[in-house]
């Protein structure tokens, strides 16, 4: 900068990929790149109910490194049994953690492979999803899928659609507003809702399912707890089933899932949806608890047959949480990449929204597009929506921010 004073800016680097073209814009060496890239990305990593013995070990293996590791005070004096503990680092200091505790006794061998497949599951860009049908890249830009329920009592939509054909004609109409996959449910899941009969259940979807498949290309889903409803559907032309009991309610559901190869949104529910709002909406750790239930119910779907690349989480907006909880999901989304698979999020019209901005369902437009955009600028790839037309306009605005 011969004859021009020096300037200093701070750098926010969202990505990869954006810490590569800062590099890049440096023209540093390309050996160069190869070996500062990592130590650009830090990272916080929680470990939870650590013995205080091995947390001891953890943070001096990571000072050892450059980083660090917080832990309890009481740990120090292991006058307490166990503590969480945060690992911070850059990339290649964690990286580095996790290869010299992987021969170590005490069980630190044990802490390593799941840090590693957090690194890896991180450093994931799209996630491969095998449906019955066909597979499917999520990832490269934001997938739109369209609700339609053929309920009298869905909290936004309900009896709007009063036949099979208006259904139809609905999902043809998404399509042509960009839909790239389409929900179809028969019972509706508004907090206090009372479950409906499997025959009622099944009279209301499976005419729609038949009549979308003759008439849309794209995959379609079915919204449904129950395994019966789920293997109709399934014969009938569907890919998808949307399992907001995350396959609680009904034990043949991985069975029906897993012999027809569908893929399956496991989705965080505490109790049912007509006693999922009442009572304390209270958690020991909000995102800790909804990870952890995923993480039970993708090990349990593996454990009944049921392959990673089938599956797609979603963190539950609006079931059994707070408004606020809502809120504070969609702002750490991120953390639900751990997984390595995509994340579904259903933000329409929902009742949290209205708590912010006010207004009816019909009324929450404009803050369903802020939540649209913030859950794709914190990872979502596929977003579950009333709207088609407007938020897939939104969504492919939120792409271009996020770059992806």
């Amino acid at each position: 900068m011969h004859g021009e004073e020096m300037q200093a800016r701070c750098l926010h680097l969202f990505s990869p990929e954006e810490a590569l073209d800062a590099l890049k814009a440096v023209e540093v060496d390309p050996y160069g790149i190869q070996a500062m890239l990592p130590k650009m990305i830090h990272l916080n990593i929680l470990l939870e109910g650590v013995e205080c013995k091995v947390a001891n070990i953890i943070k001096q293996e990571m000072l050892s490194l450059g980083g660090d590791a917080a832990i309890a005070r009481d740990a120090v004096g292991c006058s307490i049994a166990r503590t969480d503990v945060i690992l911070m680092g850059t990339l290649k200091q964690i990286r580095r953690f996790t290869e010299k505790i992987a021969e170590q006794p005490f069980g630190l061998n044990r802490i390593s492979e799941p840090i590693r497949e957090i690194l890896n599951n991180l450093s994931l860009h799209t996630a491969l999803l095998r449906t019955s049908r066909r597979e499917i890249r999520v990832g490269e830009r934001t997938l739109i899928m369209g609700i339609i329920n053929v309920t009298p009592d869905s909290f936004s939509d309900g009896g709007k659609f009063t036949t099979p054909e208006m259904a139809v004609e609905e999902g043809v109409r998404m399509i042509e507003d960009g839909a790239d996959m389409i929900d179809v449910g028969g019972e509706s899941s508004r907090p206090g809702s009372d479950p409906v009969p499997e025959e009622e259940e099944m009279r209301r979807v499976i005419p729609v399912i038949r009549g979308l498949v003759r008439n849309i290309p794209v995959p379609l889903s079915v919204d449904t707890m129950k395994a019966s409803v789920a293997r109709m559907a399934l014969a009938e032309g569907a890919e998808i089933v949307n399992d907001v009991s995350s396959m609680n309610n009904d034990d043949q559901m991985p069975e029906v899932v897993a012999k027809a190869g569908a893929a399956i949104i496991l989705m965080h529910m505490r109790g049912i949806p007509k006693t999922m709002q009442t009572g304390e909406l209270t958690y020991r750790s909000l995102r800790g608890d909804v990870i952890s239930f995923l993480k039970e119910r993708i090990d349990n779907a593996g454990k009944r047959g049921i392959a990673p690349v089938q599956i797609m989480v979603d963190p539950g907006l609006g079931f059994g949480k707070s408004a606020m909880d809502n809120v504070r999901l969609i702002r750490h989304l991120r953390e639900f990449t751990v997984f390595g698979r995509p994340i579904v999020v259903g933000p329409s019209r929902k009742s949290f929204i209205g708590h912010v901005t006010g207004g009816s369902s019909q009324e929450r437009i404009e803050g369903t597009a802020a939540a649209v955009t913030a859950a794709i600028m914190n990872g979502s790839r596929v977003i579950r929506v009333h709207d088609v037309k407007t938020m897939k306009k939104v969504a492919a605005m939120a792409d271009a921010l996020v770059g992806a």
